[in-house]
């Protein structure tokens, strides 16, 4: 009698591939699971995920080698279809062009001035504060940068958590925040303190450190660790 596989959908959330994708990041999936998430749904009798492994077997679990099929390699075993060929070679295809596109040219850091010459065409002239952040590779250069909370005139709302999981998903080394203070005055109010000291006891425990705050107006700029409050 045939061996009664279970489906995807009827295994524990965090063995799912696109469950798993979601909660814990995309470097934490295995090959097999990748290729399982392109492959959508199995057959009668194999889960995408063993689908999956039935591809890379055959290939020797070498993605150089699974770069070489065809269309009518991958239709030879069971399972896999026109649709599913497709879509594994589309992702594939992908891969290597992003592989041959010219290298993106990234920011380094190497001072507080750096920063703040960054944001200053952003937030210097605005009539409403914004809070961004900045994740920094192990170099100091900037990965990515993104507009975190946008508020009113007098503050804006922040939510570490996501600012947290962003950096674990960008396999950020460190980060760097950064808020304008529409009425030009640079000096930290309380809650600015505040939230510095929390966002820093938060990266310390990710490991993902804090290492600067900046406020940011037509005026200039004031650099908690330029100041020592970091």
């Amino acid at each position: 009698m045939a061996e009664n596989r279970l489906s995807i959908k009827n295994w524990a959330e965090e063995d799912r591939p696109r469950e798993k994708l979601l909660k814990k990041g995309l470097h934490s999936l295995s090959d097999a699971e990748l290729l399982a998430i392109l492959i959508v749904n199995g057959g009668r009798s194999l889960s995408a995920l063993d689908l999956a492994k039935t591809i890379l077997a055959g290939v020797d679990n070498n993605l150089n080698l699974l770069a070489r099929q065809d269309v009518s390699d991958l239709l030879k075993i069971q399972g896999i279809g026109p649709a599913k060929a497709v879509s594994i070679l589309s992702a594939i295809e992908l891969g290597r062009r992003r592989s041959q596109s010219p290298q993106i040219h990234l920011i380094s850091i190497t001072s507080s001035g750096d920063i703040a010459e960054y944001f200053k065409s952003k937030l210097a002239d605005l009539q409403h504060e914004e809070f961004w952040v900045v994740y920094l590779n192990r170099a100091n250069k900037i990965i990515h940068s993104y507009r975190l909370s946008q508020g009113g005139v007098a503050g804006t709302v922040i939510d570490i958590r996501l600012m947290m999981k962003e950096a674990m998903n960008r396999l950020a080394s460190s980060i760097i925040v950064c808020h304008n203070h529409p009425s030009g005055n640079l000096q930290p109010s309380s809650q600015d303190i505040a939230l510095t000291r929390k966002i820093q006891e938060t990266g310390r425990m990710l490991e993902i450190p804090l290492i600067d705050h900046l406020i940011v107006s037509s005026a200039g700029y004031y650099s908690f660790a330029d100041e020592g409050a970091l």
